[in-house]
């Protein structure tokens, strides 16, 4: 569920839809989830300051939030 609202986000961001893709690492208690978006695009996804990655990670968080678990996101290049 939190990689299906990850990518969405993601792709309605971005310039390259198609080159969006999340990585899902599950442990326990955590899942890792790894962003990864085209060159050109990166500076969307992380917006002026990282806001837009903050804004990204609160929101994946508070998904998370229902299933009790603990949510990590990283963007990678």
């Amino acid at each position: 569920m939190m990689r299906e609202l990850l990518e969405s986000i993601a792709r309605a961001l971005v310039d390259y839809p198609d080159e969006v893709f999340v990585n899902e690492i599950q442990n326990e208690k955590s899942i890792i989830l790894e962003l990864k978006v085209a060159k050109d695009d990166m500076g969307k996804v992380i917006g002026k300051q990282g806001r837009i990655a903050k804004a990204i990670r609160t929101v994946v968080k508070a998904a998370a939030v229902k299933d009790n678990r603990r949510v990590v996101v990283d963007i990678i290049q």
